[in-house]
């Protein structure tokens, strides 16, 4: 354990020991909840054939798509990737592998390899691509197919508020993959927009426990709106 007061002082002591190669879930969904100046630490460090994680990747020139302009990344595990053409591009081009999977199933695979379960069956998939080279077993008279737990090296999680402790919680919507994040990384580390001292948070809110995070630290955030709508 990182010890009871995660906190650390600067982003390069956050992501200390992560290099090249690993598998990296990175929490959000669009550019909502994404843990954005981690991100932007991975980009300095230069840390290459990483397998990231998530939702989706970023969008042209901000998020996980900074570490696609610096070819960092050589698979993504995610259910959406629309908003981003340079993903596009590098997938068509043999750069880029991608793993394409269910929304429901990519947070069934993070919640199983947080809670320590190898894999798990499921109806959704079967009979299409998702499904192919994989098990398939009858269920009730139903097919279902084996998916397995996915668990990361490091998870980087975007956090509201959180104690020294690393008792995070998150706002609204910003909620979405990152506890499933969180308890999934075997190192975690979580970026939040204000840290408290231990007995300032209502334990009843507290979204991520302590127990799942082993460094913490503050940062301040551009908080892009991914799609922007206007009504006259």
């Amino acid at each position: 354990m990182a010890g009871l007061d995660k906190r650390v002082g600067s982003y390069a002591d956050a992501l200390e020991g992560i290099t090249d190669g690993m598998t990296v879930l990175a929490g959000g969904f669009g550019l909502c909840g994404i843990p954005e100046n981690l991100i932007a630490e991975i980009r300095r460090r230069s840390v290459k054939n990483l397998t990231v994680v998530s939702n989706n990747c970023g969008v042209d020139g901000f998020g996980l798509g900074l570490l696609l302009e610096t070819r960092q990344i050589s698979k993504v595990i995610a259910s959406y990737v629309g908003e981003n053409a340079l993903f596009e591009q590098q997938v068509i081009s043999g750069e880029l592998e991608a793993e394409l999977t269910p929304q429901g199933t990519l947070a069934e695979k993070l919640r199983a390899g947080g809670a320590g379960i190898p894999a798990f069956y499921t109806a959704t998939g079967y009979g299409t691509p998702v499904a192919e080279g994989k098990e398939v077993r009858d269920f009730d008279g139903r097919p279902y197919i084996l998916e397995q737990a996915l668990r990361g090296d490091f998870a980087i999680v975007k956090g509201w508020k959180a104690d020294w402790y690393g008792n995070v919680i998150y706002r609204h919507t910003a909620q979405n993959f990152n506890p499933l994040m969180a308890c999934a990384g075997r190192i975690t580390v979580v970026e939040v927009e204000e840290i408290v001292p231990p007995g300032e948070l209502d334990p009843a809110a507290i979204h991520t426990p302590g127990i799942y995070v082993d460094r913490l630290i503050q940062g301040h955030f551009e908080k892009r709106i991914e799609q922007r709508t206007l009504r006259a």
